[in-house]
């Protein structure tokens, strides 16, 4: 998953929130369990308290016997952590009886604000022998003449402890494999639900490559109207395109008789000066029109989605078609592929291009035509397509070049055809983000490098 997408964002929002709900549940858990743990050893502790009060209230059990009755074997061995104390508190001076594991030592009174229970018992954590930390539940007992007594019982509160951590530690443990299940199961759902839009991103981008012409398939309700209408706009582009072209085509045809016959009948006045300058400008004219349809009609081409082109077949094609055309001269045309090249773009502007180039090299050249292919990747995320067409002939100087590149500029007075065809490269190459630069040949005469971008 990339940053900033919404995948990643989706994962990250369901995994806050899981730890979240999982760590406010664990510490929920434990608490509840400290307590059900905590009530369970009070119970147990007050077992041992009644019992106790019981052989207080009981006249055939004298007090030097009591405890005898509880039966845990704890009691008895010293310093166990469980201890028993029952204090009489009627006497000037309070009389202390205790378990045998409390030995010498007595046991600490709960504070006076720890709230009683209904029974009347008070509970609390306390510091014992050896610093034992104590469970103690004490409750007054009054016997009226048999005297009133402080009967205390306290038990290792490391029991409570190992207990409770024993739970935190498999309730982690159980809470982590949980987590780990739910952020798989996370990242699952979060492909799964966001598979649609993986194909409609790969669907846009067969049709940006062309092969394809609208995104196919079923999608989800919430994602098919965004497949409907990219597909009706898709379809509204090309009716677009399509219209472009029907009206390039309409205009070039109803310019072309006027200026024609503009042409012939000043043509028809050879010793008129007025006849001779119509003449001029209307050859002006002429190619101003041819330049700006032949503008427009690649305008229209170029905004056509997702047209892939192989570009060795139509270089192949043309090298033969100029061989065929300059056959007087005996010309030679030599091509050099290097990978695999496709041009992004409609095969009649890929025509167009290489055709002018390898038009322009044909007729300039001596007996030479050197045609080179390259698939280059000038940035990492972007391919290019090189094509170098060089000819033996006499070349164009660096004013020359600075012509080509105006909009319009004639450089071949001296051959047929309208003279706009170097030009026709430039416009065309940089409606499709393409180049077109000029320089010396290795074999003498023009190069010409056309940069395309790759399919």
């Amino acid at each position: 998953m990339r940053a900033n997408s919404l995948a990643l964002r989706l994962f990250l929002s369901a995994t806050v929130w899981t730890t979240l709900i999982l760590l406010v549940t664990g510490f929920a858990l434990s608490g509840l369990y400290r307590n059900s743990v905590e009530r369970g050893f009070d119970r147990r502790i007050g077992v041992y308290l009644k019992t106790l009060i019981a052989d207080l209230a009981s006249p055939d059990i004298p007090i030097e016997k009591t405890g005898q009755m509880l039966g845990e074997p704890l009691f008895e061995l010293p310093l166990s952590g469980w201890y028993w104390q029952v204090t009489r508190l009627d006497r000037t001076k309070p009389e202390i009886t205790s378990s045998r594991s409390l030995w010498d030592r007595t046991l600490p009174h709960v504070e006076p604000q720890a709230v009683p229970e209904p029974d009347g018992a008070r509970k609390a954590y306390v510091q014992g022998p050896e610093d034992q930390r104590l469970r103690l539940v004490e409750r007054d007992v009054d016997l009226g003449d048999d005297g009133r007594f402080l009967v205390a019982v306290a038990g290792d509160a490391a029991e409570l402890d190992d207990e409770i951590t024993a739970f935190n530690w498999a309730i982690a443990t159980t809470f982590m494999l949980l987590a780990a299940v739910l952020l798989l199961t996370t990242l699952f759902q979060v492909r799964f639900g966001l598979a649609p839009l993986v194909r409609i991103s790969r669907g846009l981008a067969a049709i940006r490559s062309g092969t394809a012409e609208k995104l196919e398939g079923r999608f989800p309700v919430e994602i098919e109207p965004l497949a409907r209408e990219t597909n009706a706009l898709l379809d509204s582009n090309r009716e677009i395109v399509e219209r472009a072209r029907t009206h390039v085509g309409n205009l070039a045809h109803a310019l072309k008789t006027p200026l024609s016959v503009m042409m012939n009948e000043a043509a028809a006045r050879p010793d008129d000066p007025l006849a001779g300058k119509v003449s001029e400008q209307i050859g002006i004219m002429r190619d101003q029109v041819t330049r700006h349809l032949e503008r427009a009609r690649i305008a229209a081409r170029v905004a056509v989605v997702g047209t892939i082109t192989d570009v060795v077949p139509v270089v192949q094609a043309v090298a033969r078609t100029i061989e065929k055309t300059q056959r007087d001269k005996d010309l030679e045309i030599a091509i050099d592929v290097q990978g695999e090249a496709r041009f992004r773009g409609e095969r009649q502007d890929l025509e167009e291009m290489v055709g002018n180039l390898v038009d322009n090299a044909g007729k300039w050249a001596s007996s030479r035509v050197s045609i080179e292919v390259l698939l280059e990747r000038p940035e990492p995320s972007r391919q290019a397509v090189r094509i170098v067409v060089d000819d033996d002939g006499p070349g164009l100087s660096p004013a020359q070049r600075e012509q080509v590149a105006r909009r319009g500029q004639r450089l071949d007075e001296s051959k047929p055809g309208s003279g706009l065809g170097l030009s026709i490269v430039v416009e065309l190459a940089r409606l499709y983000g393409g180049a077109l630069n000029l320089g010396t040949a290795p074999i003498g005469g023009l190069r010409a490098e056309l940069v395309l971008p790759a399919g």
